[in-house]
């Protein structure tokens, strides 16, 4: 069974991270979930980075604001794939973790998604899962024709609406 590290960086993340822990769980992912800081509980990260992969975990979700280390220390520890999101704080709507997170040095990537975009990094996760689980991989071509579908239903009813006009 597949198994993904959701860790942030402050208990306050938590709401934020829910549509990615709830989507992996939909698709069957086992999910670890974790509070740990690079800059409080530095230690812990890096042993829980350092362990990750002997625990069974295939790909980290890691979430934080501001300065936004967590992902790129995480990423530091471990060769497993790290998915950064970075979380809005209110100095800088988010833009200070979102460049901390993509300005990472070279040899130490984390694939970065949108300022509290966590349910893209769910989706990202199980694309990476998905390569070497077919089951999975139908599930999300499943999940790609829903909403294709659901655009073009949108699509027919403004239609119908500006025939009304």
């Amino acid at each position: 069974m597949s198994k993904v590290a959701v860790i942030m960086g402050s208990d306050s993340d938590y709401n934020t991270l829910v549509p990615a822990i709830k989507l992996l769980k939909e698709y069957g992912v086992t999910v670890d979930v974790n509070v740990m800081s690079a800059h409080r509980t530095p230690d812990l990260a890096k042993e829980y980075a350092s362990n990750a992969e002997a625990n069974g975990v295939d790909v980290i979700i890691a979430a934080a604001g501001m300065a936004a280390h967590l992902p790129g220390v995480i990423a530091a520890f471990t060769t497993l794939p790290v998915i950064g999101v970075p979380i809005k704080a209110a100095c800088l709507e988010g833009m200070d973790a979102l460049l901390a997170m993509v300005q990472m040095p070279s040899g130490i990537p984390v694939a970065t998604v949108a300022i509290n975009g966590a349910k893209n990094a769910a989706i990202l996760a199980l694309q990476i899962l998905a390569l070497s689980n077919p089951e999975l991989r139908t599930k999300l071509k499943v999940m790609k024709e829903n909403m294709k579908l659901e655009v073009l239903k949108k699509n027919e009813a403004i239609k119908a609406e500006v025939e009304k006009l």
